[in-house]
């Protein structure tokens, strides 16, 4: 297996992660952009950086046949151990793998999903080769990824990385032939300690700590896209 581009915030912190992903779209959005743009009841889905497997119960039981594809050995046990607790051990399977070699058949896919791993730009060339390979005719590639040009977490992300150039990433989707849906989720938090500490994990230390002490809530606007392609 190619070497994994290394993931700090779940690798080293998963259990901060899993309320990131708890917060994250309760109102299901992206869900709802998704199925508009495939059918996923019968669909051949492959979830590509599944980490924990947070996705994949409900991608199960909107009726797909899923795959969980994840390099990082403990999360992979994480996704299994989830799917296991769950009782869709049977319906679910997770391959430890990367997105650069997929451990699947040519053209068996029909919806491969990428949230917020490793397809964010430049340098992602070979797992959008596998993506060529694997992609079933009339499959469609569904990545999502923070859209820093806007929203509060936007203007965070560019304040807190300067050197991230949120125009050159979209131009890089456009030319690999991808079409941008663009989309505003929220981060919604139980308390304010999950926040804080979620923010602690996107964010260096010291812009974490300036961002948050101008920030009042538990409530933070995302603004993302949706970049999806049609083999």
């Amino acid at each position: 297996m190619a070497e994994a581009i290394r993931s700090p915030n779940i690798w080293d912190t998963p259990d901060v992660y899993e309320l990131e992903n708890l917060a994250s779209d309760r109102a299901g959005v992206i869900e709802s952009a998704m199925a508009g743009l495939h059918r996923i009841d019968g669909a051949r889905l492959l979830d590509i950086g599944c980490g924990a497997g947070f996705h994949l119960p409900g991608f199960a039981r909107r009726g797909a046949q899923v795959t969980g594809i994840e390099p990082h050995r403990p999360l992979v046990a994480a996704a299994r151990k989830r799917l296991a607790t769950q009782g869709l051990s049977d319906q679910v399977e997770v391959l430890e793998a990367g997105a650069q070699d997929l451990p699947v058949a040519d053209a068996s896919v029909d919806i491969a999903h990428s949230r917020w791993a490793y397809f964010f730009g430049a340098g992602c060339e070979a797992g959008l080769a596998e993506l060529d390979r694997v992609m079933r005719p009339g499959g469609v590639a569904m990545l999502i990824d923070n859209d820093a040009t806007r929203s509060t977490f936007g203007a965070w992300f560019r304040g807190a990385y300067p050197a991230y150039d949120p125009v050159a990433v979209q131009r890089f989707w456009k030319r690999q032939g991808f079409s941008a849906l663009p989309l505003t989720i929220q981060w919604t938090f139980d308390t304010r300690a999950d926040l804080e500490a979620v923010v602690r994990i996107e964010l260096p230390p010291e812009a974490a700590d300036r961002l948050l002490a101008g920030h009042e809530g538990t409530q933070v606007d995302y603004g993302i896209t949706l970049w999806h392609r049609t083999y």
